[in-house]
């Protein structure tokens, strides 16, 4: 299976995306009305300039409570792993768990077109395993 079918199966395509200048309290407001756990942070919507999740949020209050009136740009991960719609989810998985991350943004001629997270993943997983089954079970019972 592709990352893209993953993606055409999501409740929504929308991406949710944060500007490097907003504060993190703003951001924090984002994560909260869309029930998401991490953002994409973008100047345009469409490129990939980080990303950040709840877990920096956490990370940083930790260390300096002010951090919330600060911007997103000193919280995010600048470094991100992307992905590509034509890749496999097994490949993606793999890059999950070596990473020890949990959401990646799905980026297609350098263009922001989606963002896949470790739930979605799962939700997949277990669809494959359920069809799998039923088969199986067709087979078994076919007689």
């Amino acid at each position: 299976m592709r990352i893209s079918d993953v993606l055409r199966a999501k409740p929504s395509p929308e991406v949710v995306t944060v500007s490097p200048d907003a504060s993190v309290r703003e951001l924090v407001a984002l994560l909260a009305e869309h029930n998401v756990g991490a953002l994409i942070v973008s100047t345009d919507g469409s490129s990939v300039a980080g990303i950040v999740s709840e877990r920096d949020v956490v990370r940083h209050l930790d260390r300096d409570a002010s951090v919330v009136d600060g911007p997103v740009s000193v919280i995010m991960t600048a470094e991100v792993k992307t992905c590509e719609p034509d890749e496999t989810i097994e490949s993606l998985m793999r890059v999950m768990t070596d990473h020890r991350i949990r959401h990646i943004p799905v980026v297609e001629s350098g263009a922001l077109v989606g963002i896949i997270s470790i739930g979605d993943v799962v939700k997949n997983r277990m669809a494959e395993l359920e069809f799998e089954r039923d088969q199986l079970d067709s087979y078994v019972h076919q007689s």
